[in-house]
Protein backbone atom coordinates (compact mmCIF):
# COMPACT_ATOMS: atom_id res chain seq x y z
CA UNK A 1 0.00 0.00 0.00
CA UNK A 2 0.87 3.20 -0.84
CA UNK A 3 1.50 4.64 2.86
CA UNK A 4 1.28 1.38 4.69
CA UNK A 5 1.29 -1.23 6.42
CA UNK A 6 4.33 -3.24 5.26
CA UNK A 7 4.30 -7.18 5.45
CA UNK A 8 7.54 -9.06 5.90
CA UNK A 9 6.93 -12.67 4.96
CA UNK A 10 9.57 -15.43 4.15
CA UNK A 11 8.67 -18.27 1.38
CA UNK A 12 9.52 -22.04 1.71
CA UNK A 13 8.64 -24.45 -0.85
CA UNK A 14 8.16 -22.53 -3.86
CA UNK A 15 6.69 -24.17 -7.32
CA UNK A 16 6.54 -22.12 -9.84
CA UNK A 17 4.09 -22.57 -12.80
CA UNK A 18 6.16 -24.01 -15.50
CA UNK A 19 7.52 -26.78 -12.72
CA UNK A 20 3.99 -28.54 -12.44
CA UNK A 21 3.53 -31.71 -13.00
CA UNK A 22 0.59 -30.75 -15.12
CA UNK A 23 0.99 -27.65 -17.80
CA UNK A 24 -0.98 -25.12 -16.10
CA UNK A 25 -3.99 -23.51 -18.91
CA UNK A 26 -3.13 -20.21 -20.16
CA UNK A 27 -3.46 -17.34 -17.32
CA UNK A 28 -6.60 -15.43 -17.02
CA UNK A 29 -6.61 -11.58 -16.43
CA UNK A 30 -9.94 -12.05 -14.45
CA UNK A 31 -9.93 -10.70 -11.07
CA UNK A 32 -9.65 -13.59 -8.35
CA UNK A 33 -11.96 -14.87 -5.50
CA UNK A 34 -9.86 -15.11 -2.45
CA UNK A 35 -10.39 -17.99 0.11
CA UNK A 36 -9.25 -17.84 3.73
CA UNK A 37 -8.87 -20.64 6.55
CA UNK A 38 -8.32 -20.69 9.88
CA UNK A 39 -7.56 -16.41 10.36
CA UNK A 40 -9.14 -15.83 13.42
CA UNK A 41 -6.84 -14.68 15.92
CA UNK A 42 -6.10 -11.08 15.99
CA UNK A 43 -3.17 -11.25 14.51
CA UNK A 44 -4.61 -13.60 11.66
CA UNK A 45 -7.81 -10.92 11.11
CA UNK A 46 -4.71 -8.58 10.62
CA UNK A 47 -2.99 -10.64 8.20
CA UNK A 48 -6.20 -11.74 5.94
CA UNK A 49 -7.11 -7.62 5.52
CA UNK A 50 -3.34 -6.89 4.10
CA UNK A 51 -3.60 -10.30 1.38
CA UNK A 52 -7.74 -9.26 1.22
CA UNK A 53 -6.57 -5.74 0.09
CA UNK A 54 -3.87 -6.91 -2.75
CA UNK A 55 -6.20 -8.12 -4.62
CA UNK A 56 -9.12 -6.10 -6.95
CA UNK A 57 -12.64 -7.10 -6.12
CA UNK A 58 -13.58 -10.00 -8.66
CA UNK A 59 -16.86 -10.39 -10.95
CA UNK A 60 -19.32 -13.11 -9.98
CA UNK A 61 -18.56 -14.85 -13.09
CA UNK A 62 -14.52 -14.95 -12.61
CA UNK A 63 -13.44 -18.72 -12.48
CA UNK A 64 -10.02 -17.89 -10.65
CA UNK A 65 -9.54 -18.86 -7.24
CA UNK A 66 -6.82 -17.80 -4.91
CA UNK A 67 -6.42 -19.92 -1.18
CA UNK A 68 -4.68 -18.66 1.94
CA UNK A 69 -4.78 -21.81 4.37
CA UNK A 70 -3.09 -20.87 8.04
CA UNK A 71 -1.55 -23.70 9.46
CA UNK A 72 0.30 -23.16 12.69
CA UNK A 73 1.18 -19.40 11.61
CA UNK A 74 2.55 -21.05 8.10
CA UNK A 75 0.00 -19.91 5.52
CA UNK A 76 -0.42 -22.14 2.36
CA UNK A 77 -0.91 -20.32 -1.30
CA UNK A 78 -2.55 -22.39 -3.79
CA UNK A 79 -4.17 -20.44 -7.37
CA UNK A 80 -6.73 -22.52 -8.78
CA UNK A 81 -9.30 -22.17 -11.42
CA UNK A 82 -12.86 -24.24 -11.29
CA UNK A 83 -14.98 -25.44 -13.68
CA UNK A 84 -18.73 -26.09 -12.64
CA UNK A 85 -19.71 -29.52 -14.09
CA UNK A 86 -23.13 -29.72 -12.73
CA UNK A 87 -25.10 -28.63 -9.52
CA UNK A 88 -22.88 -31.06 -6.88
CA UNK A 89 -19.54 -31.45 -9.25
CA UNK A 90 -16.70 -28.81 -9.28
CA UNK A 91 -13.57 -29.43 -11.49
CA UNK A 92 -10.48 -27.47 -10.15
CA UNK A 93 -7.21 -27.22 -12.26
CA UNK A 94 -4.31 -26.00 -10.29
CA UNK A 95 -2.23 -23.09 -11.97
CA UNK A 96 0.02 -22.15 -10.36
CA UNK A 97 2.54 -20.86 -8.25
CA UNK A 98 2.11 -22.80 -5.14
CA UNK A 99 4.45 -21.94 -1.69
CA UNK A 100 4.32 -21.44 1.73
CA UNK A 101 4.60 -18.13 3.85
CA UNK A 102 5.68 -17.00 7.04
CA UNK A 103 4.94 -13.44 8.65
CA UNK A 104 7.55 -12.39 10.67
CA UNK A 105 7.15 -8.70 10.81
CA UNK A 106 4.15 -5.91 10.23
CA UNK A 107 5.03 -2.33 10.16
CA UNK A 108 2.70 0.62 10.12
CA UNK A 109 4.45 2.55 7.20
CA UNK A 110 6.39 1.94 3.99
CA UNK A 111 9.82 0.27 3.09
CA UNK A 112 11.58 3.69 3.01
CA UNK A 113 10.05 4.68 6.25
CA UNK A 114 13.11 3.02 8.62
CA UNK A 115 11.37 4.90 11.70
CA UNK A 116 7.75 3.63 11.14
CA UNK A 117 6.25 1.58 14.02
CA UNK A 118 6.39 -1.61 14.25
CA UNK A 119 3.04 -3.36 15.07
CA UNK A 120 3.89 -6.91 15.37
CA UNK A 121 7.35 -8.63 15.30
CA UNK A 122 7.80 -12.71 15.40
CA UNK A 123 9.94 -13.35 18.33
CA UNK A 124 10.29 -17.24 18.35
CA UNK A 125 12.48 -17.91 21.11
CA UNK A 126 11.73 -14.65 23.22
CA UNK A 127 10.54 -16.79 26.42
CA UNK A 128 12.83 -20.11 26.73
CA UNK A 129 14.95 -18.70 28.82
CA UNK A 130 12.47 -20.01 31.92
CA UNK A 131 12.10 -23.57 30.78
Amino acid sequence: MPLGPTLYIGLKNVIMRHDLKKKPEAMSEAFPHLIFNNFKTPLGIRLKKILQHLFPTPKFESKRVITFSNKNDLISFRHHTYEKLDYKTVNLNEIGPRFEMKAYQISLGTLIQSEAQKEWILRPYMNTASK
